[in-house]
């Protein structure tokens, strides 16, 4: 039962909080609009920010188990290919290069 209240305790929104303040910085929104062509609403990270909060008011049993699933549903950050399709991915990318 400590363990589950170490990890609640260890569940911190600081991080949600720092990114939807840097979200709203000029520096971000300058950059965002330079390569979007428009203003971050910041919507993700309000969203983020609901999550965790949502989470600290949750029972420790239940953190554990939405925590576990968002892990193993979360995409993970590579795709990985087969060597074929590698090789047509790479051909279809850099293929004009080689003209």
């Amino acid at each position: 039962m400590e363990d589950v209240k170490k990890d609640k305790k260890s569940l911190s929104c600081s991080p949600c909080i720092d990114a939807l303040w840097f979200c709203y910085s000029p520096v971000f929104q300058v950059k965002q609009y330079y390569r979007e062509g428009e203003l971050d609403s910041c919507k993700e990270k309000w969203t983020e920010l609901f999550s965790c909060i949502s989470l600290k008011t949750r029972p420790a049993s239940e953190v554990e188990a939405i925590l576990k699933e968002r892990e193993v549903t979360r995409e993970h950050i590579w795709q990985f290919r087969s060597q074929q399709a590698a090789a047509e991915h790479w051909e279809e990318e850099f293929g004009h290069l080689e003209e």
